[in-house]
């Protein structure tokens, strides 16, 4: 009897169990296929299979060795928060001068959703394993051409979302999320000109509600340029200069009263 047919989980049972009936068929029959769901979580630390312990064993200290690996150090404790944090800025920098090395030239700004760091940084030693705390997902440079009018519209975007990591920008809005004022570059958003946004790919396709970003009239991902090997070398040069990683507040995402 197939259960949950109306399930992909039921379908892939399905032809699961039509493969190795077909394989099998001259010396066994299936007589029951039944399917359901197990919690993979810390409830399954109790029950741990010393055989399998001892077989990954010399992959785990391999896998240990370089997750602990020191990058660098933390100056301050940085946490993720809206409308503005220590680490949204400083990631949203990162994106900015990975898009700088891009363009071979300054970009306008930089832009990260918090949605996307997924841990605080404590202050002290930073290790590959709190890169891939900070950002597991495979996310990957991309460098947009926006012109103005779409660059207002993803200040209201933002501003609908109650702020994201940026840099290179400013933005205040009021508790109706309406755009009272943004700059880029220190300036007013020109309806007439065209503005460069380091981000990654997931935001680039419009998601987490910035809509203006596909409307880029030019996309470049350059292959292998992911958001954590581009933050973890942003470690590894600050440290070859004796500096550790830091960020400041400095009101660059503001919410206002109406």
């Amino acid at each position: 009897m197939i259960r949950n047919m109306n399930s992909q989980w039921g379908w892939g049972l399905l032809l699961c169990s039509s493969l190795l009936f077909s394989a099998c068929r001259s010396h066994y029959v299936v007589a029951d296929v039944q399917s359901g769901r197990v919690a993979i979580d810390a409830s399954l630390d109790a029950k741990q299979s010393q055989e399998a312990l001892r077989l990954i064993a010399p992959y785990r200290a391999s896998v240990d060795s370089m997750m602990n690996t020191v990058l660098g150090q933390s100056a301050i404790a940085m946490d993720r928060k809206r409308p503005e944090c220590l680490l949204g800025n400083l990631v949203a920098e990162v994106l900015r001068q990975s898009a700088s090395r891009v363009l071979g030239k300054p970009a306008d700004m930089g832009l990260m959703n918090i949605g996307g760091l997924r841990a605080d940084v404590g202050q002290g030693d930073f290790t590959v394993s709190n890169a891939f705390e900070l950002l597991p997902f495979e996310n990957s440079l991309c460098v947009l051409t926006l012109k103005g009018a779409d660059m207002k519209e993803l200040m209201a975007n933002i501003a609908t979302r109650g702020g994201e990591g940026i840099s290179g920008a400013t933005l205040v809005f009021n508790s109706k999320n309406e755009v009272v004022e943004a700059t880029v570059q220190g300036q007013p958003i020109d309806d007439n000109a065209t503005y460069t946004v380091g981000t990654i790919d997931y935001l680039s396709e419009g998601n987490d509600g910035l809509h203006a970003l596909p409307k880029a009239i030019k996309k470049d991902c350059p292959e292998g340029l992911t958001l954590r090997s581009l933050f973890i070398e942003y470690v590894r040069e600050q440290t070859m200069q004796g500096k550790k990683i830091t960020s400041q507040l400095d009101g660059r995402v503001r919410l206002v009263e109406n």
